[in-house]
This record gives C-alpha cells, structure tokens and sequence, in this order.
C-alpha cells in the first residue's frame, strides 16, 4: 500500500478530498451523523473516501469504522427522536404539500408495525430511505427497544459494506465506486417498485373490500 490516495478518484470522492485532508476523522463523523438524521450530505461518500485514505495509510481503518458507526447509529436516533416528538404535527401542518395525508400516514404506521426493524435495517443502502428511516420510524410509533437494535445492525452492514469497499479497492476505487453506485440505483428503482406495489395490492384490497360490503348491504 502506498502513503497517497489513488490519483484517479472519482469526481465524488475527489471534491471531498480538500475536507478529509484537514479534518479527517471529525469530517467522517459529521458528515455521516448529518447523512442519517435526514441531512443530505454526501456522508456515504466521505466514508467510502476515508476507507481509501486507510486503505493507503493514511488513516486507521479501526478509526474510521469506529467514528462512522457510532455517527451512524446517533444519526439515525436522532431522526428517530425528531419524528418521535414532532413529526405527527409536522403531518399535519405540511403533509399535504408532499401528497402524505393522514390516511397514507395511518397506512404507513401499520406499516411499520409489521416490518419497521427490517425497513431500518436495509435503510441505509438506498438513497433517501437512508436520510429518512428514522424520522418514519419515530413518527410512525415505532418502538425505542425495536428501532436500536435494527438501527445498529444496520449501522454496523452499511459501514463494513463501504468502508471494506474502499479499503479493498486500492488503485481500482474508481471502476468498483461505479459500480456499486449503479447497484445502489438498482436498489433504489427496486424499493420505489415495491413501495408502488404494496400501495396498489393494498388499494386493490381495499377496492374488493368495499365491493363486498356494498353487495352484502344490498342484499339485505
């Protein structure tokens, strides 16, 4: 391993260079505290770019786990703190303005009463979800004792993922940065699908509810 990053960074990693040189790890940890708690900061970015900089000697790979996991885990509980004790009046007062009424919210809690911990886990890998899990997690009620435990696995699966791609990848950071940036866009498509999907198999199931109740009413 040489003491310098590979020259070649990608665009991404490369215009965050300047920040990591001069403030190294309290950079890694404000970025990737802000990215969780639903800032959209390049936080994701900064870590796969300090796992480069370990992987080239220049910083500790234990150090940049360890700050990204912990930045990660309070991030994500404070999104969950801010949705626990305002989100429902933030619904109220705005949600109307993203399409988010309060039926869609009711659905969304049921939602998450079913499948919260699983949704919190795989969070972090998807864009957007992982600026916003927590929020949804605390407006939708879900439980403290239910949401830590996800909330470090999840922390722990997002940060050994990038920061092992990173500290692997040596001279080849930029073709594998690609690619899985293209993976992440696969998620993303297949998680707005699936959302799409649910929202239809529920509406249907509605729809087919109401038809019954209607012929049993005319029936009597």
């Amino acid at each position: 391993m040489t003491d310098t990053p590979p020259a070649d960074l990608p665009a991404p990693l490369d215009s965050l260079a300047p920040l990591l040189d001069s403030y190294g790890y309290p950079a890694v940890g404000l970025l990737v505290f802000l990215d969780n708690c639903g800032v959209p900061v390049p936080g994701q970015t900064v870590l796969v770019l300090a796992a480069v900089y370990a992987g080239a000697g220049r910083l500790s790979i234990a150090g940049v786990v360890t700050v990204a996991v912990l930045a990660a885990v309070a991030g994500d509980s404070l999104g969950y703190l801010i949705g626990r004790t305002g989100g429902h009046r933030l619904i109220e007062r705005w949600g109307r303005y993203v399409l988010l009424t309060p039926e869609r919210m009711e659905r969304g809690e049921h939602f998450f009463t079913r499948h919260g911990g699983k949704v919190v886990t795989v969070a972090r890998f998807v864009d957007v979800l992982r600026q916003t899990n927590g929020i949804v997690a605390g407006t939708t009620g879900m439980s403290w004792r239910r949401f830590m435990p996800a909330n470090v696995l999840g922390a722990l699966l997002w940060v050994g993922v990038w920061a092992s791609a990173g500290y692997l990848a040596g001279d080849n950071i930029g073709p594998i940065y690609r690619q899985l940036a293209r993976y992440q866009l696969v998620l993303l498509v297949a998680a707005g699908v699936a959302a799409a999907g649910l929202v239809g198999y529920r509406l249907r199931r509605r729809h087919l509810a109401r038809r019954q109740d209607t012929r049993k009413s005319a029936g009597r």
